[in-house]
């Protein structure tokens, strides 16, 4: 099971336009069977994690979409 961490540094760097393309590229990067956890949250699949993601303001606006916020990623 990976962390939702490892999604967020897996985004550092590159721009998503869509929810879709960034669950598309979470699973090419991680597997269609990979599990997510956070320091709150289990159990969830790519689009759940980007929905936990989202609610708590991980993402910021990018020219072609959005991208991590990376003073977001806590460092634990």
């Amino acid at each position: 099971m990976a962390h939702g961490h490892d999604v967020l540094h897996m985004m550092e760097g590159n721009s998503y336009a869509t929810k879709e393309e960034l669950v598309k590229a979470i699973i090419e990067h991680f597997g269609k069977d990979e599990r997510f956890h956070t320091c709150s949250a289990e159990n969830m699949d790519a689009a759940e994690l980007v929905d936990f993601l989202t609610a708590r303001g991980k993402f910021m606006p990018a020219e072609d979409g959005f991208t991590v916020d990376a003073s977001k990623i806590c460092n634990h």
